[in-house]
């Protein structure tokens, strides 16, 4: 099995186990035990606080990526890179936060009378260590994935983290500590998460401080205008991932935090269909850097496709298998508040679209990012950030939680669109082809099966049923058509294990 074939099935299992637990703890724990409020500040915490890392860094991670493999020695000091590393986060964290202070009275004054943000008015002051928890963490992953080893950070984000908090609403729910005691975890927990990294990390013998080398130095202008750039990619891609909440806080005319509560439930369970494109480029990212370094374009364009089919079948099968099950989600999981969120399902259908359309795009995105062009990635992008507040500024007020999921779907579009027209013209690559159209036609067969399945009135006996048929007629299509070498020669390999 190759590097890219390992790590991708490891981190793949670690993914989809973290998705479980996050599934468990957002869908079934907190709506039973946490209140709409506890549940959107929550929400609002985590994105408030991964915009601030991002922000706080200014790109350091990018850098890492790009640079390093410039830099490496044999004696592990990289010409003093990890240390430059650390310098430049600690100047950067302190003048961000120096100005998110200036900003706090004006915050605090504006949400201080707003319905349902009492929650953030009161844990306000939890946002900057948990920001720079966040920072510290995603540094010393992007040093561990330079290396090939990024199976335990995946680890610890997607599951240990999610553990802590599923034991720590459990102890709410046993009337042991309080949510305020379950956020102070919530930070332990973080504290834990670096410290297992960093040890993990320091064993590994890859990396040791060192004085800063003249040759980093005299890069530092290239340094910053790189991160400057990516920067403004990174932070713009995060931002339409979480627009949708800063925006509805913003703009809703019912009590936010409940209302953000919904979306972020639907916007959760919409973010399986990702999952196996975050398993993938996890590890892509660094062999796409080396193939640059290389100049091995043909590797490049390999890549490019085989993402773009596995995550596109992938994900399309995870849309189908929660659509056609909505009956189960609405009436067993989320019955607590199966007024709203029934109200509201087809949120979650334009958002799982929005998904699907950026998973299928591939790497395209990282192919320009680690090029010479990667200012392209911060202008595709910083522009989709203003087409995404414009179209929630325009919908939000008119059709709430709809507007803001139809904005999410058309910025992921335009977004991809630009990214597969750049990478076509300038690179000769493109991905597309008689494969996804296949996909597609399997997709709409297998998703109209799956709805109109008379099965049992057993609401569990339907979902195993239900699930089973749309698994085995989508698999079965995907098999004969040839969609990919490597499903094919999976359902081979496990027919071959039975058989045995």
């Amino acid at each position: 099995m190759n590097l890219l074939k390992k790590q991708g099935f490891y981190n793949s299992i670690i993914l989809y186990a973290g998705t479980a637990l996050g599934f468990f703890n957002l869908v079934v724990l907190f709506q039973r035990i946490l209140t709409l409020e506890e549940i959107g500040f929550f929400a609002i915490m985590n994105t408030i606080t991964l915009l601030y890392a991002q922000i706080a860094s200014v790109g350091i991670n990018n850098i890492i990526f790009k640079y390093l493999p410039d830099f490496r020695s044999d004696d592990k000091k990289h010409g003093g890179f990890v240390t430059f590393v650390i310098a430049w986060c600690v100047i950067s964290f302190v003048l961000f936060t120096l100005v998110f202070l200036f900003f706090q009275n004006s915050i605090i004054r504006h949400y201080s009378h707003k319905p349902g943000s009492e929650l953030l008015v009161r844990y306000f002051y939890y946002l900057i260590p948990l920001s720079f928890l966040t920072m510290v963490y995603t540094v010393i992953e992007s040093l561990a994935i330079t290396v090939f080893k990024n199976v335990l950070s995946s680890f610890l984000r997607e599951v240990l983290l999610r553990v802590f908090t599923l034991v720590s609403v459990l102890l709410i729910e046993a009337a042991l500590i309080t949510y305020h005691d379950f956020l102070s975890i919530y930070l332990a927990a973080n504290i834990a998460m670096i410290a297992i990294l960093l040890f993990y990390v320091y064993r590994g013998r890859d990396f040791k401080l060192g004085r800063i080398s003249p040759q980093i130095v005299s890069q530092k202008k290239e340094f910053v205008k790189y991160g400057f750039y990516t920067l403004l990619s990174s932070t713009s891609a995060a931002l339409i991932l979480n627009l949708d909440n800063i925006m509805l806080m913003a703009l809703s005319v019912k009590n936010e935090l409940p209302i953000i509560a919904i979306y972020t439930t639907f916007f959760a369970i919409a973010l399986a269909i990702s999952l196996p494109a975050k398993a993938l480029n996890r590890t892509s990212l660094q062999i796409i850097a080396q193939a640059w370094s290389d100049n091995d374009l043909p590797k490049i364009g390999k890549i490019y496709y085989k993402t773009s089919v596995m995550q596109m079948l992938i994900g399309s099968l995870l849309f189908i298998g929660i659509v056609v099950n909505r009956n189960f989600l609405i009436n067993v999981l989320l019955h607590k508040h199966k007024d709203e969120f029934t109200t509201y399902f087809n949120v979650f259908i334009v958002v799982g679209l929005g998904f699907l359309t950026d998973i299928t795009g591939g790497v395209n995105g990282y192919i320009i990012n680690l090029s010479k062009h990667y200012k392209f990635t911060t202008y595709f992008i910083v522009g989709s950030v203003f087409f995404c507040v414009a179209a929630n500024w325009l919908l939000i007020p008119r059709i709430g939680m709809m507007g803001a999921a139809i904005a999410y779907f058309m910025t992921m579009f335009i977004l991809n669109f630009l990214y597969w027209i750049y990478v076509k013209l300038k690179f000769g690559l493109q991905p597309f082809g008689r494969t996804h159209v296949s996909i597609i036609i399997i997709s709409i067969i297998t998703l109209l099966t799956g709805l109109y399945l008379p099965l049992g009135h057993d609401i569990y006996i339907d979902l195993i049923l239900r699930s089973a048929v749309v698994a085995v007629i989508y698999l079965s299509l995907a098999y004969l058509l040839k969609i990919s070498d490597d499903v094919n020669q999976l359902i081979d390999s496990v027919f071959k294990f039975t058989r045995k």
